[in-house]
């Protein structure tokens, strides 16, 4: 039987894959000459850009959720068991993905105009990244799940290294090798245990397994997990396995300790993508995971979440306060940001528990759908999250690419008098560092963190609000010293200005310019994010 492909299902991340095969084809062929630089920079934002009008498309377009890569019906049985499936959630992450790209291709070009770096293989890689992060959405079985991540992973070391006889970006690229080969090793190990209890990678027929509504085929055709005793044991390892496999991919505590170092090393761009892309990818697949497909076992995965939680914010917010780098403050704040992303997570978990015990927890057979126990409350709250702290966590290391253009070591003390030597590059800076607080005016900030705390209360987590409350003002202190920093009028005469590229002002304005957005209308994000239910 032949398969059938939806190409306008594939098209977004199909984009990227040939534009990333052109790019490479044009730095062969093209002379080496200074306009090539810009040329193959423009090629590769004109496909992110062809990428994005594709999802909007898809957004159009509504429906119901469009797949591909099926099983045959009649091998699949009454359940419609897909690979790829465009959905609500898709659509959200993917939009995040590409207009995320969008600001991180601009800060590349800015990048890679002072010479040292292969500006084709640059890139080539980043676009293999942008494929990874914008299939892993809408990957609905295990298999594609593990290998979309990798294909975010994998480019991101290798252009970690790509600045050459830089010792700390060397250092930084082993690093980061070191923690993606770990950490899909334990994924992996866990992913082996799941399939062989459950006997499929499908994420709607695993919900069905763990859920007890379908006979777990390691057993017997009869066996399933509601009724037998030994399968829980190995269960548990399998997921926590997997937990503990994504919680290297998002920095989560205990699994957190390369972020520093790493985002130190890498060129600007790179950092920003880590932060914010590779972040965002890696809890796609999380929240597929656990909830698409390991809700029947909630109940293991419900404490681990809410622990990692708790240990990832605050270990984030106290090393912040330490730093005296502009950006390893930056990475121990997305340390601490991930820890109030993951916190609605272990609320959902908790509200599906007593659902599923109940009997009244059915899982629908259709194409990774979104499990009747599980609301979309607490999966829109933390995309939702994720999506405003994108769009200010880009903003602020579009302004440490412009600063360090001038200061070599780029600490806080750089950045003092910045309002009064770059106007326009200071307060864009000190808007966004005063959303990553929570404060006025940056109302985007200030309703993500209302967003996450009325979830956790309604869910019932007084411990983990309370947690959550003792970070925010933690994390109050060191976005209001950096801020007051920018303030302050210079102690040393100002060096000569330099003169920075307009793709640097391009990507600041265009994430201060969705970070604005968001604070005129935070609601907007919540009612787009509520939607991203599966199926």
């Amino acid at each position: 039987m032949i398969q059938q492909i939806d190409y306008f299902v594939i098209a977004p991340p199909l984009a990227l894959a040939l534009v990333a095969a052109l790019v490479l084809l044009l730095d062969a062929f093209l002379p080496a000459r200074p306009r090539t630089k810009p040329v193959l920079g423009l090629v590769t934002l004109a496909g992110v850009l062809v990428a994005l009008a594709f999802v909007v498309a898809q957004a159009i377009r509504g429906g119901p959720p469009q797949s591909t890569f099926c099983v045959p019906a009649d091998l699949a049985g009454p359940a419609r068991l897909c690979s790829f499936v465009v959905d609500g959630f898709t659509l959200v992450f993917a939009g995040m993905v590409l207009v995320g790209a969008v600001v991180v291709v601009l800060m590349s070009m800015t990048e890679l105009a002072a010479g040292g770096i292969p500006v084709g293989e640059w890139y080539f890689l980043l676009l293999c990244t942008l494929v990874g992060a914008v299939t892993l959405p809408a990957s609905r079985d295990l298999i594609m799940l593990v290998v979309a991540l990798e294909l975010v992973s994998l480019p991101v070391f290798a252009l970690t290294a790509m600045k050459r006889y830089d010792g700390r970006a060397s250092e930084a690229a082993v690093k980061l090798f070191v923690v993606s080969v770990v950490s899909t090793a334990v994924m992996l190990f866990g992913v082996s245990l799941l399939y062989g209890v459950a006997g499929t990678v499908y994420l709607s027929r695993l919900s069905a397994v763990f859920s007890g509504q379908a006979p777990a085929p390691g057993l017997a055709e009869t066996t399933t997990l509601a009724t037998a005793q030994s399968l829980p044991a190995v269960v548990s390892v399998g997921v926590v396995l997997v937990v503990a496999g994504f919680a290297f991919k998002i920095a989560a505590v205990p699994f957190h300790s390369w972020a520093a170092d790493v985002y130190q090393g890498a060129p600007v761009p790179v950092a920003a993508l880590l932060s914010v892309i590779s972040k965002a990818a890696g809890f796609a697949g999380l929240i597929l995971v656990l909830v698409a497909g390991l809700s029947g076992q909630a109940a293991t995965w419900a404490p681990i979440v809410g622990i990692i939680a708790a240990l990832t914010m605050t270990a984030g917010n106290l090393l912040a306060m330490r730093q005296r780098s502009a950006v390893r403050l930056l990475a121990w704040s997305s340390v601490a940001q991930s820890g109030y992303i993951l916190a609605p997570l272990a609320v959902a978990a908790q509200s599906i528990t007593p659902r599923l015990a109940g009997g009244t927890g059915a899982v629908p057979a259709g194409a990774g759908a979104f499990p009747a126990g599980i609301g979309p409350g607490a999966v829109g709250t933390a995309t939702a999250y994720l999506v405003i702290y994108a769009a200010m966590n880009l903003g602020a290391f579009a302004v440490v690419l412009l600063v360090s253009r001038t200061a070599t070591r780029n600490e806080l003390d750089d950045y003092r008098g910045l309002v009064f030597r770059r106007p326009a590059a200071g307060l864009a800076l000190a808007f966004c560092l005063v959303c990553l607080a929570g404060l006025p005016p940056g109302l985007a900030g200030l309703f993500a963190k209302v967003f996450v705390f009325r979830e956790i209360v309604e869910g019932g987590s007084g411990w983990l609000a309370l947690i959550m409350a003792v970070n925010t003002v933690i994390g109050l202190y060191y976005y209001a010293v950096w801020t007051a920093r920018l303030f302050t009028p210079p102690t040393a005469p100002v060096l000569a200005r330099h003169r920075p590229m307009p793709t640097t002002w391009l990507a600041i304005g265009l994430a201060v310019a969705v970070a604005g957005l968001f604070s005129i209308a935070p609601q907007l994000v919540l009612d787009m994010t509520s939607l991203s239910a599966f199926g």
